[in-house]
């Protein structure tokens, strides 16, 4: 009975021990040279630097020497729709849409080398390594779920939103200065929206995840667009009353202008 008893505790002890998650061998020391981004009538976009440190411990690996970055900045989510077009009696008219469902509104993946060089395509897939494996829920009929790669709603939106600046993927952007020491530029267009961005940084080496960490940024509107912005939801009411009010005094005013005497 005591044995069993000792036996049971020996069980116990080793289950506590292997449940505790070991910590990462290497750690990741990020920043950002902008955490709040301004928005004003005449902002024509900018570039933000993303660069940091990987940093060892007496547990990392001898054998572990070049590493593999890839950079993930993903904006406010939203849902959006993406329509088919075709010409029919001489005119085009929409004949078919695809809702793409809380999708980022701005996307971006960055990484020091293609990504098929990085990881196989399972990991690929498993850590959403690309654009194309990037997950874009969708509303098909009654049901939701996320298209292959090639379907023409899924490509067409990321097209259109790659043309605007929107979405993109660069393989060469992350630059490693040193063995350990990275850099990576943030490009953000003049439509940029507004809000919290989301940056998740994943190290990799010999095609396996060894560690990630995760930093942000905010893009905020200021000056009087802002203004009316924020009084027109926060304070619906007045923005109504101001609205009509300019909107009478307009009108008086051009029927001073252009009256004939």
């Amino acid at each position: 009975m005591i044995a069993r008893h000792h036996l049971a505790i020996l069980v116990l002890v080793l289950g506590m021990v292997f449940a505790i998650p070991q910590a990462n061998a290497e750690r990741l020391i990020v920043s950002v040279s902008n955490h709040r981004v301004t928005v004003t009538p005449n902002y024509s976009g900018e570039e933000l630097v993303l660069f940091g440190s990987v940093e060892k411990d007496a547990s990392t690996p001898a054998a572990r020497g070049n590493y593999d970055l890839v950079v993930t900045v993903s904006g406010p989510r939203a849902d959006m729709v993406t329509r088919r077009k075709e010409r029919k009696f001489g005119i085009w008219v929409n004949t078919d849409y695809r809702q793409f469902l809380q999708v980022p509104s701005y996307l971006a993946l960055f990484a020091n080398r293609p990504f098929a060089d990085i990881a196989s395509p399972e990991v690929e897939r498993r850590q959403q390594l690309g654009l194309d494996n990037v997950l874009l829920t969708q509303r098909v009929g009654p049901d939701y779920a996320d298209v292959v790669p090639n379907d023409v709603f899924r490509r067409a939106f990321v097209r259109l939103r790659s043309q605007r600046g929107l979405y993109r993927e660069d393989t060469s952007a992350v630059t490693f200065l040193t063995p350990t020491l990275f850099r990576t530029g943030i490009p953000l267009p003049a439509e940029v929206p507004i809000g919290t961005y989301d940056v998740e940084i994943k190290l990799f080496s010999a095609g396996s995840l060894v560690t990630r960490t995760e930093t942000a940024f905010e893009i905020v509107k200021v000056g009087f667009e802002q203004f009316v912005a924020n009084t027109a939801r926060q304070n619906g009411l007045v923005y109504g009353l101001v609205t009509a009010a300019m909107a009478l005094m307009t009108g008086w005013m051009a029927s001073i202008v252009f009256r004939k005497d």
